[in-house]
């Protein structure tokens, strides 16, 4: 049966089609061309760049722009010399620590002792003399220490309450007034 409608080339719609003329040749598959009846999407540049523009002018006029902003209030210590020397008459404030040890249950059953190169007193009496002879003042020359040198009273863990209280009255009359307590040793 032959047929009477013409022959139509690969891509062409039949004669009396409805879509006659419109249709665009088909590319084969993979060959990476684009159709050329669609448009392309293109950005309006002119109309962006003017927005740009009133929002860069929104922003100068609604900014302020105060010199207090670029102040910041810094508190630094003065300036020293990069390399100060100590002085070497001046004391340490390595507290002087007493202690003080019970050695059996009578009033005068203690001893007492003081760390550091110092002749070691034998009672009370004698560590007020130590300490008031080497306090730093007016009328004595030659003083250790000054009256708020931190001294450190050290019982040990069978001392006496009333040892460690005579201690510590003698470092109050002797005018000491920075004195603690540690733990008994």
């Amino acid at each position: 049966m032959a047929s009477s409608a013409p022959a139509t080339e690969p891509g062409r719609d039949p004669p009396g089609n409805a879509t006659a003329g419109l249709s665009t040749p088909v590319p084969p598959r993979g060959s990476g061309r684009r159709r050329r009846g669609r448009a392309r999407m293109a950005l309006n540049l002119t109309a962006m760049i003017d927005v740009v523009f009133l929002l860069l002018i929104y922003f100068m006029v609604a900014t302020e722009f105060k010199l207090g902003e670029e102040i910041y209030r810094l508190d630094l210590p003065p300036r020293q010399p990069a390399a100060q020397l100590r002085d070497p008459f001046e004391l340490d404030e390595e507290p002087l620590r007493i202690e003080v040890a019970s050695t059996g249950y009578a009033r005068g059953a203690y001893s007492l002792r003081i760390e550091g190169p110092y002749r070691q007193p034998a009672n009370f009496e004698e560590l007020f003399e130590f300490l008031r002879q080497r306090q730093i003042t007016e009328h004595t020359v030659g003083g250790l220490f000054e009256p708020d040198h931190p001294m450190v009273i050290v019982p040990t863990r069978t001392t006496r309450w009333e040892h460690v209280i005579d201690a510590f009255n003698a470092l109050a009359r002797a005018h000491y007034t920075n004195v603690t307590f540690a733990k008994p040793r």
